[in-house]
């Protein structure tokens, strides 16, 4: 076992070199770069290491395993993404630097460190004589976009597994696990008028602005925090020129939901929505993006398993509330695998210019991933 100070080290050096391979999620040359990286990594420390193409439009999912390419066994699932949400660029906004005890850089927190972690504990498993369980690694490169083209395949490898761990980043304020989510999704409505003359013929015009400004209103209202559904109208796009009575206009909300009947509820209501206005005709796309996901009794034993494991790395792993963010748990535990999240690096500040890591607790972090799946079953 390597010693605090010398573990730290190496995954520091590591996290750093991964954070200056920028990889934003609509970049496919950034990304193959960055999964080049990850691959070189993963087969220097012996792991048997596999490229999984998701078509020409999109970098490769990335199998990383102990285990031979045709092992089906059930086993522990770990999921990760290796696309950010900063574009190229950003490192010269947010430069990859230590200050204290935080190392910051785009992508680092979310998550490129907790694949590192991760991969630093497979491949310490490897070392020391393999797993109790077969472990699969899957690295993703379209989590940030919603996960459209790898979705197959993490719902085809979850089907396989026992469990599933998923390294996105632990929650601020204890380094928190994540046990829930709600499910997450989108509403597009387009309203279609008449264009007219704004001055010379306004009666004769149906304005589709008018109409959409109706029905966010109503939308905005299906919001209920007693029953944790949100909708939030996002983006709206509309009309010509100001003289122009519009006769187009659309919308995109998101909206979150905490189960699947609340859901269902949801759709229910917007798919009711008519217009106000009954010469501008209203078309309604309502798509459930990512399942929510739930907190059972088998989530709770995972749970329990992994504090033990936390423990014996000299920490203790809390849980977090539910929360409105999405990842790729959602899938794999609609599926029914008890899947445990926010199991990445402790820091903060996702998605801003301000995101790090908290560079003392990676050791501990990297103990905690060696001694689960080494040792879970």
């Amino acid at each position: 076992m390597q010693d605090a100070q010398t573990l730290t080290q190496s995954l520091r050096a590591q996290i750093s070199r991964w954070i200056r391979t920028e990889s934003p999620s609509h970049d496919v040359q950034a990304l193959q770069t960055m999964a080049k990286v990850i691959l070189a990594d993963a087969q220097a420390a012996q792991l048997t290491v596999q490229s999984i193409s998701l078509g020409q439009q999109m970098a490769p999912a990335l199998r990383i395993s102990t285990q031979p390419e045709n092992d089906n066994h059930q086993g522990i699932l770990v999921l990760g993404h290796y696309d950010t949400v900063h574009p190229i660029g950003t490192l010269e906004k947010n430069p990859c630097r230590i200050e204290g005890d935080r190392l910051y850089g785009p992508g680092g927190y979310d998550m490129k460190a907790g694949v590192c972690l991760a991969l630093n504990g497979l491949a310490r498993c490897a070392s020391t004589g393999g797993t109790a369980l077969p472990v699969e690694m899957l690295l993703l490169p379209d989590e940030e976009t919603g996960s459209h083209y790898s979705r197959p395949l993490i719902e085809q490898f979850a089907q396989r597994a026992r469990y599933c761990l998923v390294a996105e980043p632990a929650r601020a304020q204890g380094g928190r696990c994540v046990t829930a989510r709600k499910g997450t999704g989108t509403i597009e409505i387009t309203t279609k008028g008449k264009a007219a003359h704004a001055g010379v013929a306004h009666q004769a015009g149906q304005n589709a602005i008018e109409e959409m400004a109706h029905q966010i209103l109503a939308l905005q209202k299906m919001t209920d925090y007693d029953q944790g559904t949100t909708v939030s109208v996002g983006t709206i796009q509309g009309g010509t020129t100001s003289n122009v009575v519009p006769d187009q206009c659309a919308i995109v909300a998101d909206f979150r939901i905490t189960n699947e009947a609340a859901g269902q509820a949801l759709k229910k209501q917007v798919l009711a929505l008519k217009s106000v206005n009954p010469e501008v005709a209203l078309q309604i796309d309502f798509d459930l993006n990512r399942p929510a996901m739930a907190r059972t009794a088998a989530t709770q034993s995972l749970f329990e398993k992994c504090q033990d494991f936390a423990r014996q790395a000299d920490f203790e792993l809390l849980e977090a509330p539910l929360t409105g963010g999405a990842s790729d748990a959602n899938f794999t535990a609609a599926l029914g695998v008890p899947t445990l999240d926010g199991l990445g690096a402790d820091g903060d500040g996702a998605h801003t210019l301000d995101e790090y890591i908290l560079v003392s607790t990676l050791a501990q972090r990297a103990n905690f991933w060696f001694y689960t799946l080494k040792h879970l079953t």
